[in-house]
């Protein structure tokens, strides 16, 4: 095991109030306590430095900072039906061989546009601090092959505790991957960068023919910063593979010159673009959201002026049948297949509507058909 040097510990420190952001003015704070109320803020001084306050459509700031916008009725905590997948305490089983572990309800801060803020709901009872059951679950089923540890967010909390579940999964010789869906490379690199114990995990349990995975989520180019950047190598030097994806957010990527951008610097530093999905539609997120047609058009011109090794993203819905790529557009009709099926019917099945201009969910176009 390489031997680290010992860290420079950096002091990121936390806002759960808006009261608390000096960037906002008074009024502004004033007029933000009822979505507050609703879903909760969480913020850090590390990502803050990264917005311009002085620009009220700041992307990085329409990240974090909450909008009175978020309190119009539309959409569904659970978008997608997870809870139809659920197969254990903390444990979704939806594809063959890919199991999902719902580790922690906290993350290092809060998407305002997060498909999953029920987590983070008074009463939510999607995630556990017992995970006996899930892994005893995966044990029994051998098809499963890779397992994704998600939440909130799995490293916000100790090393410790995320190694003890990962010791656990690579004490199952049928899977293979692990892979770890995180934002705190992003939203606090620090963690990464304070703590040598995370590498020296990740290079214990990455093994050559069963990789860990951390699924990043960089949603613009900003927030590729040097400390995120030395974090990422980091990372990839104790032998993860790291890739990323983002959705598309309304104000913050939802521009063909911004996706090309940051697929080119993701490129250019290592990591693959994984999936461009759809913003999923959750409660509180109408205004976050672009219909599948404008930014399937927006993701196809980015996509098709980067090198191919910037280029390897699908964008795609999570859809509670499954993740359905949109392949193509003609003048009268858009295509999808599903790139994953829930339901082996649907395996690799392609499918063809009529445009539709205002739909930002695949069941728009079902509905209509």
């Amino acid at each position: 095991m390489t031997k680290r040097v010992a860290p420079v510990v950096k002091k990121v420190k936390y806002f759960t109030k808006i009261s608390k952001i000096d960037g906002l003015n008074e009024n502004e704070k004033e007029d933000l306590k009822e979505v507050e109320e609703k879903f909760v803020f969480r913020s850090n001084d590390y990502y803050n430095s990264l917005i311009d306050w002085n620009d009220e459509n700041d992307p990085i700031r329409k990240i974090v900072i909450p909008e009175v916008s978020e309190l119009e009725q539309w959409g569904a905590l659970d978008a997608s039906n997870e809870h139809k997948y659920t197969v254990a305490n903390g444990l979704e089983h939806k594809y063959k061989d890919t199991a999902l572990i719902i580790f922690n309800d906290m993350c290092g801060a809060y998407c305002r546009f997060c498909f999953r803020k029920r987590l983070f709901i008074k009463g939510n009872d999607d995630t556990v601090r017992d995970l006996d059951g899930a892994i005893e679950y995966i044990r029994s089923h051998k098809e499963i092959n890779n397992i994704l540890i998600t939440g909130g967010d799995p490293l916000v909390v100790s090393t410790s505790k995320i190694e003890s579940l990962i010791k656990k999964i690579r004490g199952i010789d049928h899977v293979k991957i692990i892979r770890i869906g995180s934002k705190m490379l992003s939203f606090n690199p620090y963690r990464v960068l304070d703590d040598p114990s995370l590498l020296d995990m990740i290079s214990k349990y990455s093994l050559p023919e069963k990789k860990i995975y951390i699924m990043n989520h960089f949603n613009h180019p900003r927030e590729l910063t040097p400390e995120a950047i030395k974090a990422i190598n980091l990372v990839m030097d104790a032998g993860a593979i790291v890739v990323n994806q983002t959705p598309i957010i309304k104000g913050v990527n939802d521009n063909t010159e911004v996706l090309k951008e940051l697929f080119e610097k993701l490129s250019f530093i290592g990591v693959p673009p994984y999936y461009v999905f759809g913003c999923r539609p959750t409660e509180g997120n109408k205004s976050y959201t672009v219909p599948v047609e404008k930014a399937f058009e927006m993701f196809e011109e980015a996509r098709t002026n980067v090198s191919g090794l910037g280029a390897r993203a699908r964008y795609a819905m999570s859809h509670e049948s499954g993740k359905i790529e949109v392949l193509g557009m003609t003048d009268e009709h858009i295509m999808f297949r599903y790139h994953r099926a829930a339901d082996i019917e649907n395996k690799g099945k392609t499918l063809v509507y009529k445009r539709n201009p205002n739909a930002y969910w695949f069941d728009d176009y079902t509905e209509l058909a």
